[in-house]
């Protein structure tokens, strides 16, 4: 064979190799809560998914993507999330992981996602820690600590001297804690009580006259959304603490979108600190906010939403830099530095903590043309995880 023929031969094998890879999909494995106390949280992030991909269709760097589901019911044993990621890498063969709705199953999964050398895409555990406990992580929703210290600034700033504080017994509620104690006393204010409830089906009664009994100027809160939530916030009114001058403060998955018609009147008044409101003035957010009621005309769109969304977004524009190629260091690299405009307002990953910069509004619960609103009254440009400075 000459050698321009042997070249030729060469060229030509080379090319079906590289046709046959770019035809094979992506496969994503999703890991989310899909059923049990915490399934609110993996439906609105495959909705998010979902919605992203209605919009810009299935194919990125010349690849489609394909999605393998497990639902990780309880959600809070990193055991059988551990189970489920080995299976995903093992038995379907993923190319990259995702979802995550809660920080003991990110936990569990990222030393997997390290040793099987998988990019791991968060899209709504907010433990500060979790970026660091994998190279290979990269998040699109938010921390604790990030949510926390602009409420505890704009505590210190308008007349709250005395706070104290309760939160869900585990590791966002350590990190939103720590957080606002930090940054709330740094301003001058006390901390005058503090409370760590369980998780699960807490009894908030002692909780709540032991706050009424202290007297605070106000209470600090972080729960996760869910059926706690709307128990506090009505405990909260039925035992007349507002009514004893009591404020209440918190990050804002307290008055979130998924559960705030729910709570009902309990949240008007409601100042907190968070990265997305449904009201959020952008033409991103009401072009969103519009696909989503078309799409899910049952639910509103609330941050878990809208991490699975960015969650999409960033999968498709890595795989766009990158040519479809998967290989964990090339993604995680392409990644580093990437800046969008989401629905809630401008976003990038930090090349350093490959976690997400963004803004932080400050919000009240307000009823706007007779339905529940958090309204945006001020901001935080583009602000970085404390939690890891």
């Amino acid at each position: 064979m000459t050698p321009m023929k042997t070249l030729v031969g060469l060229a030509a094998g080379a090319a079906l190799t590289m046709s046959a890879w770019a035809a094979d999909p992506v496969k994503i494995g999703l890991i989310l809560p899909m059923s049990g106390p915490f399934a609110a949280y993996g439906k609105q992030i495959e909705h998010g998914i979902k919605l992203y991909i209605a919009q810009h269709g299935d194919t990125y760097g010349g690849r489609k993507v394909e999605f393998v589901l497990k639902d990780d019911n309880p959600g809070t044993s990193g055991d059988i999330d551990k189970r489920l990621a080995q299976e995903l890498v093992v038995k379907d063969k993923v190319d990259l992981l995702a979802g995550f709705g809660l920080t003991p199953s990110a936990f569990a999964v990222a030393p997997l996602a390290t040793e099987a050398r998988k990019p791991m895409i968060v899209m709504n555990a907010a433990t500060s820690a979790i970026t660091t406990k994998s190279p290979y992580i990269v998040r699109t929703s938010m921390t604790l600590p990030q949510n926390t210290a602009p409420i505890a600034s704009w505590a210190a700033k308008n007349g709250i001297k005395t706070v104290f504080t309760l939160v869900a017994d585990y590791g966002p509620g350590h990190d939103s804690e720590a957080q606002f104690k930090k940054t709330f006393t740094a301003a001058g204010g006390q901390i005058v009580g503090e409370v760590r409830a369980p998780v699960k089906n807490p009894d908030f009664a002692p909780y709540l006259q032991k706050i009424k009994d202290t007297k605070p100027d106000a209470v600090f809160i972080f729960l996760p959304p869910g059926a706690e939530t709307i128990a506090f916030m009505k405990g909260f009114k039925e035992r007349g603490l507002a009514q004893a001058g009591i404020r209440l403060i918190s990050t804002g998955d307290l008055p979130d979108e998924d559960i705030l018609d729910a709570i009902g009147d309990s949240a008007l008044g409601l100042i907190t600190s968070f990265h997305y409101s449904e009201a959020h003035k952008s033409p991103e957010n009401q072009a969103y906010v519009a696909a989503y009621y078309k799409a899910y005309p049952k639910d509103r769109p609330n941050f878990m939403s809208v991490g699975g969304y960015d969650g999409m977004h960033l999968i498709a524009a890595v795989l766009n830099k990158t040519g479809g190629s998967t290989d964990a260091d090339k993604f995680v690299d392409a990644a580093k530095g990437i800046k969008w405009t989401s629905p809630r307002g401008p976003i990038g990953i930090d090349p350093e903590t490959r976690d997400i910069v963004q803004n932080i509004y400050i919000r009240k619960t307000e009823r706007v043309d007779g339905k529940l609103q958090n309204v945006e009254f001020d901001q935080v440009d583009n602000f970085k995880d404390p939690g890891k400075q």
